[in-house]
């Protein structure tokens, strides 16, 4: 008998979304691309229509939505694994479907920490739940991703609002200006990082079923703003804003009420309660140094590699 030939990485990406818990999957996902095909897999993207550029020159991409999944049934011919990103629970069953009619032997999702704030409401409220749960019971070998924010979500225009605007603030007048500016945290990921987390669990088997916290230490908002100003080798001045100054700029700039609030809350509680989250984060196993074998990246390497964004 002939070997099976390996089938093909179905990775899915969506337009920015601003709502609470969604991460950049557009520059997550051509992390995970080059990724996959530097391993010598082959890589097929469904992209929603300004997602379908700046992708490596042999991945496929199939212009589409993984929100409403049978208008493109056939991206999932010959799928072996499916990263699940920006899935939709109302059609999330029809990409299942697709993906179990092909013979997909993984999904691995990428969520949210949404989950462990939904389980206490009902059901018909569930969002990022209702997707991990009708994954778990698709009959397909899965795993979830749950990863704290994203560094490159500044540069997509994707949660979490803190930062959303330094990139035009700084390039137009050296300045940032945000609530909880002294004792604000936010926990943050690598792009890098949270692709080899994706790649590391759809290639092997160690993470079948389960839940991985690819989450990145909570760093400082006084922190983040240095590492930009030592990149520029110039001063950036601040202002600390109170929390309705900053509700009223962001939601100038589209974000919603419920990402707004969760944001805000997040830098206040990660700053009052630093020491036992950033315990919390160092103590998840396994640990993003774990799956990818090297230490992550930092926001200064983050910085380094994106600065023209702020010049």
């Amino acid at each position: 008998m002939a070997p099976k030939t390996e089938g093909v990485y179905l990775l899915t990406v969506v337009s920015p979304r601003k709502d609470e818990g969604n991460s950049p999957t557009g520059i997550v996902g051509r992390c995970l691309a080059r990724q996959l095909l530097t391993r010598g897999r082959r890589v097929r993207v469904i992209a929603e229509p300004d997602q379908c550029d700046g992708w490596p020159e042999t991945v496929e991409v199939v212009e589409g939505s993984i929100t409403r999944p049978l208008e493109c049934g056939r991206a999932f011919d010959g799928v072996e694994a499916v990263f699940l990103a920006g899935a939709h629970p109302a059609t999330v069953q029809d990409a299942l479907t697709l993906a179990r009619n092909a013979a997909a032997r993984k999904i691995v999702l990428l969520s949210s920490h949404g989950p462990e704030y939904e389980e206490a409401n009902p059901p018909e409220t569930w969002f990022w739940l209702a997707i991990e749960k009708a994954v778990e019971g698709s009959g397909i070998a899965w795993a979830h991703i749950r990863p704290s924010a994203v560094m490159g979500a500044v540069i997509e225009g994707t949660y979490p609002a803190t930062g959303s605007d330094w990139p035009d603030t700084v390039r137009a007048g050296g300045m940032v200006r945000e609530a909880f500016l002294d004792q604000g945290h936010y926990p943050f990921i690598h792009e890098e990082d949270l692709a080899a987390v994706a790649a590391a669990a759809l290639i092997g088997d160690d993470f079948t079923g389960t839940v991985i916290e690819a989450v990145g230490p909570p760093l400082s908002t006084r922190s983040r703003v240095r590492s930009i100003a030592a990149a520029l080798g110039r001063d950036i001045d601040t202002v600390q804003l109170a929390p309705d100054e900053s509700r009223e700029i962001w939601r100038h700039l589209g974000w919603p009420d419920g990402a707004i609030e969760v944001t805000l809350y997040a830098l206040e509680e990660y700053g009052a309660r630093f020491a036992e989250l950033a315990r919390w984060t160092a103590d998840q196993r396994p640990s993003v140094q774990d799956i990818t074998g090297r230490s992550p990246r930092t926001y200064d390497d983050w910085v380094i590699e994106n600065i023209d964004s702020f010049r």
